[in-house]
């Protein structure tokens, strides 16, 4: 949906909606000031249940009635949210203060013995790409790619970019309006000039995108969709894998890999380890199960391990394959092979499993396991925090990287001179990288690092318990104030995410946070099943049949806040996204009575219909489906949409989504706020979609900042908070009980 088509519906298309409603079907609003919405009654039969479906009609996006609909919704929001005193300095104070952070730099590669990285410098809308020399030194890079300089509007974004081996291109998908539906272009890094080799629908959500280069810097191959030869709705399955050669026509590459896969498979290539050996990991879906493949210089694929045969990670270095293996050790196991007889049969234990969580990787974490030629360095999770072990090249350990207390290491790069950057996250510190000397065993910070101009010398970090109704002990994050009193009467905001084996680790909680304790707050953090905090048997415990141990952890975590008296319901607020969003949604439909507001981003509510959306396939192998009784049974009783009861008094919601989102259709926040609307007696329910973003990967600055504006502003109305004055002092401190 594109902005004329808002204005369009702007006015005209609110009467047309209201006129539609009022001649077709019944109309509904218990949210004072809320747009009355028709509700039209469609039964489905599943098993012996029948579910009715009231809102299903704005299912259809482009439907005028549901643009229309969607716009009045929208411009309800904007009234009040604009009418708040505490909006503009909330945006100002955060843009301010994220304008003022210096720097920051991730998603390191050395090609061409130099260093890559994405740079992404505030005020400016994008990330960048920038080249620099061995030495790590930002003062001497060079920016490759600006996005910002191709699109000043900021709607153009960096999905993801590889650096031939001899440094001298580079592959960068870039996509519009967050929509991550990626083209490829070929850039020269030493003129910025772009080559003609332009390849579309290699990138789109959930399956990503990757590519590896050919070891000459001629070619390459890559991830790519189907087009026109499939029917619309398929477009965005079937991934499958070809190599191109510079300079041929696209249509002309070969297909490598790909027939026989599953219809939902997600593709990954690496071979920045080895030029000359590509690994291929194609993810079944997003419920972790993988299979590996070896492409040699024939060319030609050889398949490894088997999805059944639980490995969740591989890698090459010199003549030897690593693979993590969660078969019989669900926190994970190092194996090697000899790429020359890559037989998993044939495979030895390098590194047992120990009490520790080998990280999986996967789209949201960097490897697992780094191999140099000195050491193997395997990145680890306890509960949370996390720590890199070292290991000889014959499996024998070498001690831990240093690490500043509950840290997280997400990025692990060797470089050419011995050395190894790895990248260091904190809650109460700007990310940084630190230089590791393996001769000497020494680590010393870099200049690549971010300073902010907002401290956190005044607050701490306490890991805290709360235990879920089965005994399960469920740890918290706290970040609060020295000093905090427990009485009962401090603002809470509580997170969480709880699946996909998605870690929360920790980072740096920013401008954000800081304004929250500055208004008395405390921020809180759990650690939920579902996730892969504890391994894979704790990603088990909270999928398919077992979700509803995620929303038990949540309500064990509020009670717990409010039995220490941190906080009680009426000042309590919980606040995620996406698969953190259906938490929302579970949890304020299951325990309306512990919260006081909810922020809900992108969020999945209606449970049954998952797998029917353009993107709900791949969510299959986590949720599970409808057409098996047993997980039909489980998404029934905790689906949100079809929870929310008549009359119930539930907290004030605001939730948010982005026209362009491929991984969570936008449907399903028009239905949940239209049942909610027609169905509270507690507080207002709002959505505001924004016609520019999408699941909110590659949104501007100025729209995550003002995303963020909106939903502070939101929490501060309904806690009663002020804007504070900043403020900071004393030392960071970290404690654990």
């Amino acid at each position: 949906m594109n902005c004329a088509g808002v204005a369009r519906y702007t006015a005209a298309g609110v009467a047309l909606l209201t006129m539609g409603t009022l001649a077709t079907g019944s109309l509904l609003a218990r949210d004072a000031g809320a747009p009355d919405t028709e509700r039209r009654d469609i039964s489905d039969r599943y098993f012996n249940v029948t579910v009715t479906d009231p809102y299903r009609w704005l299912e259809d996006a482009s439907d005028p009635r549901v643009i229309a609909w969607s716009a009045s919704e929208d411009q309800r929001t904007r009234r009040y949210l604009d009418g708040l005193p505490a909006r503009q300095p909330i945006y100002d104070r955060l843009y301010a203060q994220i304008s003022a952070s210096s720097p920051s730099y991730y998603g390191l590669q050395v090609a061409g013995g130099r260093l890559f990285v994405f740079f992404n410098q505030p005020p400016k809308q994008q990330p960048m790409i920038a080249v620099m020399g061995p030495e790590a030194d930002p003062a001497q890079a060079r920016i490759v790619l600006d996005p910002n300089t191709l699109n000043p509007s900021g709607t153009t974004a960096i999905d993801w970019y590889v650096a031939s081996p001899d440094g001298t291109l580079l592959a960068v998908s870039l996509s519009e309006n967050g929509s991550e539906d990626g083209t490829l272009h070929i850039i020269d890094v030493a003129s910025g000039k772009e080559r003609p080799d332009i390849i579309t629908r290699v990138s789109y959500p959930t399956g990503g995108g990757s590519l590896a280069w050919r070891a000459d810097s001629k070619g390459f191959w890559y991830t790519r969709y189907p087009g026109p030869e499939r029917p619309a709705q398929e477009q965005h399955f079937f991934q499958r894998l070809y190599f191109h050669v510079l300079g041929q026509d696209p249509l002309a590459d070969s297909l490598v890999l790909g027939n026989g896969l599953p219809r939902i498979a997600e593709i990954t290539l690496d071979n920045r380890h080895r030029s000359d050996l590509v690994v291929v990991t194609v993810a079944n879906g997003d419920g972790g199960e993988f299979a590996h493949y070896l492409i040699d210089g024939s060319g030609r694929p050889r398949q490894v391990t088997h999805f059944e045969d639980a490995v969740v990670f591989a890698t090459v270095s010199a003549d030897s394959l690593y693979l993590v293996s969660y078969r019989d050790a669900p926190r994970g196991r190092v194996l090697s092979l000899s790429v020359s007889d890559p037989v998993l049969a044939h495979a030895r234990e390098l590194v047992p499993q120990s009490e520790a969580v080998i990280v999986p990787g996967g789209e949201f974490g960097g490897e697992p396991v780094v191999v140099t030629r000195h050491a193997i360095y395997l990145r680890e999770i306890v509960g949370g925090p996390s720590r890199v072990a070292v290991f000889d090249l014959d499996g024998h350990p070498r001690g831990e990287l240093p690490l500043p207390g509950p840290a997280t290491v997400d990025e692990l790069v060797p470089l050419p001179d011995g050395s190894l950057l790895y990248g260091i996250g904190t809650y109460l510190r700007p990310p940084y990288f630190a230089r590791y000397d393996e001769a000497h065993g020494t680590s010393t910070e870099t200049a690549l690092a971010q300073t902010s101009p907002v401290s956190f010398q005044d607050a701490e970090v306490v890991r805290e318990f709360a235990t879920a109704t089965d005994g399960t002990r469920v740890p918290l994050n706290i970040i609060r104030h020295k000093g905090t009193v427990l009485d009962g009467h401090n603002p809470v905001l509580l997170t969480g995410y709880g699946g996909y084996s998605v870690s929360l680790t920790p980072s740096f909680v920013g401008p954000g946070i800081r304004l929250w304790l500055d208004a008395g707050g405390v921020f809180v953090i759990a650690n939920l099943r579902g996730g892969g905090e504890y391994g894979k048997a704790w990603h088990l415990a909270g999928n398919l049949t077992h979700k509803q141990n995620v929303f038990d952890d949540f309500a064990a975590a509020a009670r717990y806040l409010i039995a220490a008296k941190y906080t009680t319901p009426d000042k309590l607020a919980i606040i995620g996204g996406s698969n953190g969003g259906l938490l929302m949604g579970a949890s304020f439909t299951q325990h309306p009575e512990l919260f006081r507001a909810v922020v809900s981003r992108v969020g999945l509510y209606d449970m049954l219909r998952v797998e029917l959306d353009p993107n709900g396939a791949f969510n299959t192998t986590e949720f599970g489906s409808v057409r098996d009784r047993s997980q039909f049974d489980a998404l029934y009783a905790y689906s949100p949409y079809h929870h929310v009861v008549d009359g119930t008094k539930y907290p004030a919601i605001f939730m948010a989504t982005g026209a362009t989102d491929g991984r969570v259709n936008p449907a399903h926040s028009r239905k949940m706020v239209a049942r909610l609307q027609a169905a509270t007696s507690g507080g207002p329910v709002y959505l505001s979609t924004n016609a520019h973003a999408g699941h909110g990967m590659g949104s501007s600055l100025s729209i995550r900042v003002a995303q963020s504006a909106d939903q502070y502003a939101f929490l501060f109305d309904q806690l009663g908070l002020t804007v504070p004055t900043p403020r900071g002092a004393s030392t960071t401190a970290i404690t654990t009980r």
